[in-house]
């Protein structure tokens, strides 16, 4: 099963549109996953519209339209591992450990808020996934977004894709 992790997108407050290669990355998703800060309508719109299957949740950003339609925390059975998606964590200083506590039932966290790429491993195994942001890089190099697959009850080739720069 080949996923899409992607994040803060900010649609049309960073970008005036999404960059050509996370559109094609949905389109051969299996399963899109979005954390959230989508900022409006037309952009949820547009991943419903393109994506097989989509798991999504509100951000900080996300106006009452966005949270009417979309849940806090997301939960889903992907390929044998529990996933959970989230927008917020908090500071990443005992993220692992917190996350951990917050979501002991989960195999794999989704989260963004924070714009950086994050991969990491908490005590007792939960896998802590953020894939940046596509439109707006912040303070890193690159804007980013995840694939991976999942095959037999676990992750592989999780790839950071970094994004050409807007022009």
């Amino acid at each position: 099963m080949r996923l899409l992790l992607t994040s803060d997108t900010h649609v049309p407050a960073r970008a005036k549109s999404l960059p050509d290669d996370l559109l094609a990355a949905i389109d051969a998703a299996d399963v899109v996953i979005h954390a959230g800060d989508w900022i409006d309508d037309a952009t949820l719109d547009l991943f419903e519209s393109r994506s097989r299957r989509l798991i999504g949740v509100y951000g900080n950003n996300d106006g009452p339209s966005l949270r009417r339609r979309l849940p806090e925390i997301a939960r889903a059975e992907l390929g044998g591992l529990r996933f959970g998606v989230v927008h917020e964590t908090g500071a990443a200083t005992g993220r692992e450990r917190r996350c951990a506590e917050r979501f002991p039932d989960l195999d794999v966290l989704v989260f963004g808020h924070s714009h950086i790429p994050w991969d990491s491993q908490a005590p007792g195994g939960l896998r802590l996934l953020n894939p940046g942001s596509p439109t707006d890089r912040r303070r890193q190099p690159f804007c980013t977004f995840f694939t991976l697959t999942v095959a037999d009850g676990a992750l592989h080739d999780v790839v950071s894709h970094r994004l050409p720069p807007r022009s």
